[in-house]
């Protein structure tokens, strides 16, 4: 059987099987991934369901191809195999297999990998520029890194939304949550030229990651989750990244125009703070009013004011 491009030839010890404990951890290596396999169904990976399912979940054949590895070498990894996978391997299994942030890093201290996880990131990037993007306010602010996820953000920005804290923070990537999530799609006025924008910038930024499967793993999502996406990812256009005016729709305070200013921290990285500063005197009012809600420092006044503004 050949081997996927972002696979190295799976590497089997020719030395006797340690007895400090590495056994152990490749079994349980094993156990695990087999466990969150058997959980997750067909339709949940965006494979159709199947009738003639022997065992529940995805089949190992199938989580092999969704992450881009051989079935082979998926197989001697669940059989507690000696190999020795990277974390970019690894990556695109734990995204397969939708694992969330405490299943990944338990994924890699089992494979003895170092973790290089969106988390990881963000508790890296924090220390420095969380507290740049809270003095922001009243104004929106995220961090993010070249594949679009989002790394951090102030207050005002996660009030566009309800449930943002909660959204598990592998799916917090602002393409997926563009395509798949409905109250971020709604939050975009012109949504249809933004989603455009957004692919072609992706698809422009993806040619020095070609080989990464987290990279890869993101657009075969996407083109199972949303045919909009497919659509505009077969075009091939690409952009790229530049500061321009867009409009948004808060839930609270209604319509807004924006001048989206990008801050690179390290372009070598591709990470960059993104700030939303008012475009007009009406939305500057507007989110004066909403960070005023937000802190709980409006006076009575102010507070009637915001609650008057339709959206």
């Amino acid at each position: 059987m050949a081997t996927p491009d972002i696979l190295e030839r799976p590497a089997v010890a020719a030395v006797p099987a340690a007895t400090n404990g590495t056994d152990s951890r490749r079994r349980e290596l094993g156990a695990f991934l087999r466990s969150r396999r058997e959980r997750l169904r067909p339709e949940q990976a965006g494979l159709p369901p199947s009738r003639r399912r022997r065992t529940p979940g995805l089949r190992r054949e199938e989580v092999a191809q969704l992450a881009g590895v051989g079935v082979t070498w998926y197989t001697w990894l669940e059989q507690g195999r000696d190999i020795h996978p990277s974390a970019q391997v690894l990556d695109a299994v734990a995204r397969t297999l939708q694992l969330d942030a405490h299943e990944h890093t338990h994924l890699f201290t089992l494979a003895g990998v170092a973790t290089t996880t969106i988390a990881e990131q963000c508790l890296g990037l924090c220390s420095t520029v969380q507290p740049l993007i809270d003095k922001l306010e009243p104004f929106p602010a995220i961090a993010l890194n070249a594949r679009l996820d989002l790394l951090a953000y102030n207050g005002v920005y996660a009030s566009f939304f309800d449930d943002l804290e909660s959204i598990p923070i592998e799916d917090r990537n602002i393409l997926w949550l563009a395509f798949t999530h409905r109250q971020w799609r709604a939050a975009i006025v012109d949504w249809h030229e933004v989603a455009g924008r957004m692919v072609a910038e992706y698809r422009a930024a993806m040619a020095e990651h070609l080989d990464d499967p987290a990279w890869k793993t993101l657009v075969a999502r996407l083109e199972r989750a949303s045919p909009e996406f497919a659509a505009l990812w077969e075009r091939h256009d690409v952009q790229g990244i530049e500061s321009r005016t867009k409009r948004a729709r808060h839930p609270k305070v209604g319509l807004l125009r924006l001048i989206y200013t990008n801050l690179w921290l390290a372009q070598g990285l591709g990470t960059r703070l993104v700030a939303f500063s008012p475009a007009d005197e009406r939305t500057r009012e507007r989110l004066e009013l909403l960070h005023a809600a937000l802190v709980g420092r409006s006076r009575p006044g102010e507070r009637a004011a915001a609650a008057a503004i339709a959206p």
